[in-house]
């Protein structure tokens, strides 16, 4: 941690972190506790919706590179057939993914300037390339039943479902990012101390 404690008092600049973690983690618990304690979080996957709605570029991009029917005649996204493209063609997925991540990732370039310290919530800092944007990342976890029972209480959902989800967010970068610390978010451990004491060990 030395050499970007040094780096932060050679040129002050913004700490960026990312809050991460699977369905049912906590991680939204998490960016809640830090807004109330007065920090600003970025929430990528609200964001993503609000850009996906209001970007006349990202329209253009999806009725050019994915499909023309995917924009109604009034300019807006029908999702339902856009989610008939991608659900059918993992290339036109990827190429949704890329147009999205590409505008969050300049969205939240933008949103952070002039902030000491910024936090982005994603549930995929590496399909992102967040990962590459942030100083340190912290992984929300808990054990699979607990994820299981919070989110079949919040969506209904079978275990069976939940757990498939789980699965399938499953992910192993190539590469990790250099500095990762989890929070323990089960329903034994207490999280405020464990938040408190990565805050207390950021640069000032």
């Amino acid at each position: 941690m030395n050499t970007n404690l040094e780096h932060w008092h050679h040129n002050h600049r913004m700490y960026t972190i990312a809050i991460t973690g699977g369905i049912g983690s906590g991680k939204s618990v998490i960016s809640t506790m830090l807004r109330i304690m007065g920090y600003r979080v970025y929430d990528s996957d609200s964001e993503a919706k609000l850009l996906m709605d209001s970007s006349a570029d990202i329209k253009a991009r999806i009725a050019a590179e994915i499909s023309a029917s995917a924009i109604t005649e009034d300019g807006d996204i029908d999702r339902m057939a856009l989610g008939q493209c991608v659900f059918a063609d993992a290339k036109a997925l990827e190429t949704l993914n890329r147009i999205v991540h590409t505008a969050v990732r300049n969205h939240f370039n933008t949103w952070r300037k002039g902030m000491d310290i910024a936090f982005i919530e994603t549930a995929i800092p590496y399909q992102s390339q967040i990962d590459r944007m942030v100083d340190e990342i912290w992984e929300v976890t808990a054990p699979d039943a607990v994820r299981i029972s919070r989110v079949m209480k919040r969506n209904g959902l079978t275990a069976g479902q939940v757990q498939a989800r789980i699965d399938a967010q499953r992910y192993t970068p190539a590469s990790p990012h250099p500095c990762i610390y989890t929070i323990v978010n089960s329903m034994s451990e207490p999280v405020l101390p464990q938040l408190i004491g990565l805050l207390n060990q950021l640069p000032t």
